[in-house]
């Protein structure tokens, strides 16, 4: 259980690390490039979060 929470916190801090990124970014190919992949860490970290409480669940 102690490395999904793990995981679940490294998949938040990346995705706010991205946020930031796209936030600073000039480039609006970077932007674009940089909020796809906040969306995605975000969805990874609800998914993992999902498995999380499920687990915790069935126990």
């Amino acid at each position: 259980m102690q490395d999904m929470l793990t995981q679940l916190e490294k998949l938040r801090s990346d995705a706010a690390e991205c946020e930031l990124i796209r936030d600073l970014a000039t480039d609006f190919k970077k932007r674009e490039l940089f909020d796809r992949l906040a969306a995605h860490f975000s969805i990874l970290a609800s998914e993992v979060e999902k498995a999380i409480l499920e687990s915790g669940k069935r126990a």
